[in-house]
C-alpha cells in the first residue's frame, strides 16, 4: 500500500473512499495565498500520504518556543513503545474536560497510543489547563503520522506555537470560555436566524454554544472534519468559528425542513437542544459534503480574523474582571477533609455532611480544617455577638437548622467587617466564591449565577461599585432587563445581558450586614434574611444565585452556627 509508513494507525476498511488514493502527490508552491486556495479546494485530499506530507511541512514551519518537545523526547520518554502494550484504561489529563477520544476510522490500539501521546504531553506542557480539543487534534494527527513520536512533535508544535496573534488551540478555560461567548457574538451577527432559533428554544444559550469547538473536532464525520483540518493548518483558529457557523446554518436548515418551515418556539432543556445538534452534526453526511461545508462556511463576508480578536480580547477582559479564569469544579471526590472526632463537634451537622460541604469549598481553602468561632447555643441569639466572634475570619461557613428540621446555609468569601464600609447603610459586599445551599430535606448546592451564565460578567459592576439595600427586601434599582446602549451597528459582545431575562445590577449581591439584620444573596428577593435577634429568618429566590427558597420562606432558627477555616500548615 503506498500510504503504508502513514497508514500504520488507520483502520482502511472504515475509510471509504479515502481509502483509494488519486489525484496529485505532490504539492509544488511555496506561495500561501495559492496554499491557502489548494487546501480549500481539497487538492490533496485524495491521497492519503501526500496529505500527510503537506501536514508535516505546515506544521515544521509553525513558530514555536525556543525549547519545544520532539520526537526525541517523546522516544526518551516512553523508551521503545513498539514494545509495550498500551491500554485506554489510562485516564486522560483533567484539562480535556472530559472529552474522550474520537475514533476517526482509527484501529482499536491506536486510541490507546493517542492516550499515551495526550498524557506524555501533559507532563511536558504543565502550563495547560484546559484543552478540550486535544483529544480530537491527537487522533486527526495520528492518521498522518508514522508513529506515535511523530504525532506527539506534531501536536507539540501547535501547543508551543508562539507567533504573535496567531492562535491554534485554546489552552486555558479563560480562552476557551471567551472563545464560546466569541462564538456566541458572531452567530448573532453572521447567523441571525439560527441564532433566534436557539435563543427561542434552548433554556441556556451559552450551554448550547459552549459545545461549538466539540460540533467541529470530535463530532464531524472524519470526511468533513479532516477538509477542515487541511485548512485550518494553514489559516488558523478562525477557520474553526467559521466551520461552526456554517454548521448551525445547515442545521437551522434541518430544523425548518424537518417541521415544514414552522419552527418549535417552545423552550426546551438545553442538553436536548445540545444533544439535538451534536447528533445533526454526526449525520451531517447524508445531506451535506465536505466541499458544501466549506463553500457554506467561507461564503461568509467581512468574517475577518481582526474582528475575532478584538471580540476574543473583549470577553477575556471581562472575564478576568470578574475573577473568572478557571472552571469551576462540581465536587472533589479525591478531597479528604480529616475531620479529628475528638475536636469536631457540631449540633447541625454530621462528619459527614461536613465532608460533602467540604468538596464544595475553593481548593484553597480544602486542606483547611473547621474552626467554631459561633454558636447561638454557646453565644446566644444576638447578631453583635455574632459580629465580634466572626470578623477577622474570611471565609466562613454559616449554618442553620430551622424549628422544622431542614438544614441550609452559605459560604461567605469575605469579612464580616467589611459591612462597616457601608456605614449605616445595608451595602452588600463580597465575591463571587460565595454560595448557599441546603443540606435537608435533600442537599443542593448555588453558586453564583455569573459561574452558569459568564457571559453576564461584563455587564456587572466592578467590585467598588457596591449596590445598597434600602430595607431588608428592596433594592434602589428596578428590576427590569437594562438593555446596553450601544451605537448602531455596533456589535455588542455576546456577554450582555440581553437575551436572559436578568438585572445587571442584581448578580453580583453576595453578603450584607448591619445592626438590624444580616443578608446572604439579592435581587428580586433575598437567599437567606436573618433577624437581629437571631431567631427568625426567610428565603425566597434571588438573582445573584439563582436559587430556590432553601427551606420553609418564613422560618424560626432552631439553632445557628458559624464556622472557620484554621490553617493546619500555619503554626
Amino acid at each position: 500500500m503506498a500510504e503504508e509508513d502513514y497508514g500504520s494507525f488507520v483502520d482502511w476498511n472504515q475509510m471509504g473512499d479515502l481509502a483509494k488514493s488519486s489525484g496529485p502527490t505532490k504539492v509544488d508552491t511555496k506561495d500561501l495565498k495559492e496554499f491557502k486556495q489548494m487546501a480549500r479546494q481539497g487538492y490533496w485530499a485524495k491521497n492519503h500520504k501526500l496529505r500527510a506530507q503537506v501536514y508535516q511541512q505546515l506544521i515544521k514551519a509553525i513558530p514555536c518556543r525556543t525549547v519545544t518537545p520532539d520526537a526525541a523526547v517523546y522516544r526518551d520518554i516512553m523508551g521503545n513503545a513498539a514494545a509495550k502494550k498500551t491500554s485506554t484504561n489510562v485516564p486522560l489529563p483533567e484539562f480535556v474536560d472530559g472529552n474522550p477520544i474520537p475514533r476517526y476510522c482509527l484501529k482499536p490500539e491506536a486510541v490507546a497510543s493517542a492516550h499515551q501521546i495526550i498524557n506524555c504531553l501533559a507532563g511536558q506542557f504543565p502550563d495547560i489547563s484546559h484543552c478540550p480539543a486535544l483529544p480530537a487534534v491527537t487522533s486527526l494527527l495520528l492518521h498522518f503520522s508514522v508513529d506515535e513520536a511523530q504525532c506527539f512533535e506534531h501536536v507539540s508544535r501547535i501547543l508551543a506555537c508562539n507567533e504573535p496573534g496567531k492562535r491554534l488551540i485554546d489552552q486555558t478555560f479563560l480562552a476557551y470560555e471567551s472563545s464560546c461567548m466569541t462564538f456566541g457574538d458572531l452567530a448573532n451577527k453572521y447567523c441571525t436566524a439560527a441564532h433566534k432559533l436557539i435563543v427561542a428554544t434552548a433554556q441556556d444559550v451559552m450551554d448550547v454554544y459552549s459545545d461549538w469547538q466539540r460540533w467541529v473536532l470530535g463530532d464531524l464525520p472524519f470526511s468533513h472534519v479532516v477538509r477542515v483540518l487541511d485548512v485550518y493548518l494553514v489559516e488558523g483558529y478562525k477557520v474553526l468559528y467559521r466551520v461552526a457557523v456554517a454548521l448551525l446554518k445547515f442545521y437551522r436548515k434541518h430544523k425548518m425542513g424537518a417541521q415544514g418551515g414552522q419552527g418549535n418556539q417552545q423552550q426546551e432543556d438545553s442538553n436536548k437542544i445540545k444533544a439535538d445538534i451534536q447528533a445533526f452534526v454526526k449525520g451531517i453526511a447524508s445531506t451535506v459534503t465536505p466541499d458544501k461545508l466549506l463553500e457554506k462556511a467561507f461564503s461568509i463576508r467581512l468574517f475577518s480574523r481582526k474582528e475575532i480578536t478584538l471580540l476574543q480580547l473583549t470577553n477575556e477582559k471581562s472575564l478576568q474582571q470578574k475573577g473568572i479564569t478557571v472552571k469551576q469544579k462540581r465536587s472533589r471526590r479525591n478531597v479528604q477533609l480529616a475531620l479529628n472526632p475528638d475536636t469536631f463537634s457540631s449540633e447541625i451537622v454530621s462528619a459527614k455532611e461536613m465532608h460533602d460541604i467540604w468538596s464544595w469549598i475553593p481548593e484553597r481553602f480544602a486542606l483547611c480544617q473547621p474552626q467554631l468561632l459561633f454558636t447561638t447555643s454557646t453565644h446566644g441569639c444576638s447578631l453583635n455577638r455574632f459580629y465580634s466572634h466572626c470578623e477577622g475570619h474570611e471565609p466562613t461557613l454559616l449554618l442553620i437548622r430551622t424549628t422544622d428540621g431542614d438544614v441550609c446555609g452559605a459560604f461567605l468569601s469575605t469579612d464580616w467587617e467589611e459591612r462597616k464600609r457601608g456605614g449605616n447603610k445595608l451595602s452588600f459586599f463580597g465575591t463571587g466564591e460565595c454560595f448557599v445551599f441546603r443540606l435537608k430535606p435533600e442537599m443542593e448546592r448555588y453558586e453564583w449565577i455569573v459561574i452558569r451564565h459568564p457571559e453576564l460578567a461584563s455587564s456587572i459592576k466592578t467590585q467598588n461599585q457596591e449596590e445598597t439595600v434600602t430595607s431588608e427586601d428592596q433594592i434602589t434599582d428596578s428590576n427590569s432587563l437594562q438593555q446596553p446602549e450601544k451605537p448602531p451597528g455596533e456589535l455588542s459582545p455576546f456577554l450582555s445581558a440581553r437575551h436572559f431575562n436578568l438585572n445587571s445590577k442584581n448578580t453580583s449581591m453576595f453578603m450584607a450586614g448591619n445592626v438590624d439584620s444580616i443578608i446572604v444573596g439579592g435581587g428580586d428577593g433575598n437567599a437567606l434574611y436573618i433577624d437581629s435577634e437571631l431567631n427568625h429568618g426567610r428565603t425566597g429566590s434571588c438573582t445573584t444565585f439563582d436559587n430556590p427558597p432553601l427551606c420553609a420562606e418564613s422560618f424560626q432558627i432552631s439553632l445557628l452556627e458559624v464556622w472557620g477555616f484554621q490553617d493546619t500548615m500555619a503554626s
